[in-house]
């Protein structure tokens, strides 16, 4: 497997914007890039797999919860640099808005925290600001 830190090349991600009512699921990364931070469920897409199909499995693994996609968001650049200013992260991210069929978020995988938040308390919250502007476009576009 290629290693994803100093990339050759980026690669393609899902974010998925995971909501319950009027509450969307943070987890807390524990693996790099991101690791301590809150995000959003995601990760890199797989040979043979849909864009909804990675989202679906990223949510199994990350939070063990079965969700519907249903709509691509936008698509974001998630580019982490060095202390050289070298590229040591590149995905290529494309954000995908669902709701929660089945299951009760937990820790799973590369998470080592999971909460559900309203919108006013993600703005409230020190996160990354592209996260917030994914999730409050996903809002809008899911009629909130």
């Amino acid at each position: 497997m290629e290693q994803r830190s100093y990339p050759s090349h980026p690669w393609p991600a899902i974010g998925v914007v995971v909501w319950h009512d009027d509450k969307t699921l943070i987890i807390r990364r524990g693996k790099p890039p991101g690791m301590g931070q809150w995000g959003i469920i995601g990760g890199a897409l797989e040979v043979g797999e849909t864009h909804f199909e990675c989202a679906v499995r990223e949510a199994r693994e990350e939070a063990g919860i079965v969700i519907a996609p249903f709509n691509i968001i936008t698509a974001i650049d998630g580019i982490t640099k060095d202390s050289d200013e070298r590229v040591q992260y590149h995905y290529s991210i494309v954000e995908v808005n669902a709701r929660l069929i089945s299951g009760e978020a937990k820790p799973a995988s590369d998470v080592t925290e999971v909460r559900w938040v309203t919108l006013p308390e993600l703005r409230s919250m020190n996160v990354w600001s592209e996260m917030l502007r994914v999730v409050e476009l996903a809002a809008r576009q899911k009629g909130q």
